[in-house]
This record gives structure tokens, sequence and C-alpha cells, in this order.
């Protein structure tokens, strides 16, 4: 585009629009950032400030005994090196595989429409959950650390995404001189395509990462042995019996006298729930900042084309 260095002089209508639009925005970004505001405040607040609506903008009557009652779990810590390991080593396969197969489906080759569609398909329809679960029991894969990285190692659309973005972004001709130096597909694509994938890669980091870290269902399907379990899986163990507990015989029996302790009980579940969402959001928050700039930027050259 040619610069003319012209500045054109806004009209009246330009400046209400601006306006108008920015105040738009604005109450858009309160609308969504508050819940998660609240949620911050509320959980290090006093349970009985949340319950009587006192906590609206700042915590009140600071206090940590809903991330005692969470951090008070034996197998908290346990599960969040669990997430952890599933999250890293599953994410960095997922991210592999992706890369690989996009790779495969840029470059052309005899029946390549096909496979594009067989991969396409697969959005749209699937076998469903017994199904899954009957083939992954008779792999062996039942109640193993190995099935938490491997399943769902691939997303269709983040392959689609990635295999835009390396048709669109790495030139041909740079695979054809490659290919007359004698280089074979496996050097092409460790030497010339992985180096030039750095935004891509960051942005499949991105949506693997989040979405392993956030897992917890499908260790309620197939892990049965608790010291295997993910971080999100023991949270939502750990929040429903604070809160349950609480309208039991047993806990009325538990605490029968104990007017004091039953009291604390109650509060402690009040935000434990609170508790929790911070406890398992804050690295996902934290990976969504650092790679922010790639991943607007990954997203955009991927979505161009599809």
């Amino acid at each position: 585009m040619l610069h003319t260095g012209v500045k054109t002089k806004k009209t009246l209508g330009d400046n209400l629009f601006d306006t108008f639009n920015i105040i738009f925005w604005i109450i858009v970004l309160i609308i969504v950032i508050y819940p998660l505001w609240f949620i911050l405040i509320a959980s290090v607040s006093d349970p009985d400030a949340v319950m009587s609506g006192k906590v609206i903008l700042w915590p009140k009557d600071f206090s940590l005994i809903g991330y005692e009652a969470v951090f008070g779990h034996k197998e908290l810590l346990r599960s969040y090196m669990n997430s952890i390991y599933y999250t890293v080593v599953g994410t960095a396969l997922s991210v592999a595989v992706t890369m690989m197969a996009a790779y495969a489906l840029s470059r052309k080759f005899a029946g390549r429409k096909f496979v594009n569609f067989l991969f396409v398909f697969t959005m749209f329809f699937s076998g469903g959950l017994i199904p899954q679960f009957i083939m992954n029991r008779r792999l062996g894969l039942y109640d193993t650390r190995l099935l938490m990285i491997v399943i769902n190692c691939v997303s269709v659309w983040n392959l689609m995404v990635a295999r835009t973005y390396i048709t669109m972004n790495i030139p041909n001709e740079l695979y054809e001189a490659a290919i007359i130096d004698g280089a074979s597909h496996f050097k092409y694509f460790i030497h010339a395509v992985l180096p030039l994938s750095g935004t891509i890669i960051a942005v499949l980091s991105v949506y693997y990462g989040v979405a392993r870290w956030n897992d917890y269902f499908t260790a309620l399907v197939y892990i049965r042995d608790r010291s295997k379990l993910p971080l999100q899986t023991i949270l939502r163990e750990a929040v429903a019996t604070l809160t349950a507990s609480t309208a039991t015989d047993a806990f009325f029996s538990a605490y029968e006298g104990d007017v004091k302790g039953m009291t604390e009980a109650i509060r402690k579940a009040l935000v434990a729930k609170y508790c929790a969402i911070v406890i398992s959001t804050v690295p996902a928050v934290v990976l969504y900042i650092l790679m922010q700039n790639y991943f607007v930027k990954g997203v955009m050259l991927g979505s161009l084309k599809g």
C-alpha cells in the first residue's frame, strides 16, 4: 500500500463512532473479566462476607481458609504432578504428530483429497464413547498413564490449521531446491519446515496444552488407580466432598455437640469451589499470556485459507 503521509481529518460521525466503539468494548471487557475477578477475590475473602454479598470489587476480611481446605486434600500434590506430566508429554506428542501429518497433507500426492476427506469426516461423525472404551480396553490401555497421553492425540481442526499454515507460508520452491540437493522428506521436514513453523507450533502448544490440562472426563472413564488421577478430577472430588458432606446425616453426626467445628467446616465448603477454580485456571491463564503474541499471529496466518 502506498503511504502518502496525508492525514485524514475525522468527521463528527467518525468521532462519535470511535467513542461508542470504545464504550461498547469496555462494557464487554467488564462483563467478561468481572466473573473471573469475583472468583479470585471471593477465594481470598472471609466466607461470611461472601455469603452476605459484601464481596463486590475487592476482597473482604482476607482469609485463606478455602485454600487450606483444598490443599489439605492428601492427594492434591500427587495429582498436580500427574497433570503436569500428562500435559507436557501429551502436548509434545500431539504437536509432533500433528505437524508431521500436516506436512504430509500439504504435499501433492495421489488420493490427497480422499485422505483429507477421511480426516474431516471424523470431525462430524465418530464411533462414540462405548466403542472407544472397548477398543482402548482391548488394546491394554485401560487404567494406564499411557492412555492419558495418547488418547485424543490429534485434533483434526488443529491439523487443518497447521496444514494451511505450511501450505501458505513455506514456498514450494524451497522444497524443490531441497529435493534437488538430495534431501529426503524427513530431512526437509526437520531442517526446513520445523524452523519456519515456530508460530504455528506455539499455537498448537496452547490449544493442546489447555485442552489436556482441563481434561477430567478421560480420567473419570478410564482411570481407576487413584495414584494416576489428574488434578482436575481430584479437585472435583474435593469440592463435591466438601459441599455435599455438609448436608448429610454423617456430617451432623460427626460434629454432634461441636457447633464451632461444624460452622468452620461449612465456611470452608462455601469458598472451596472458588479456590479450586483459581488453582486449576492459573496455569492455563499464564500459558495464554506467555504465548499471546504467537497465538494471535499463528491463528490469523493459519486460518486465511481453508
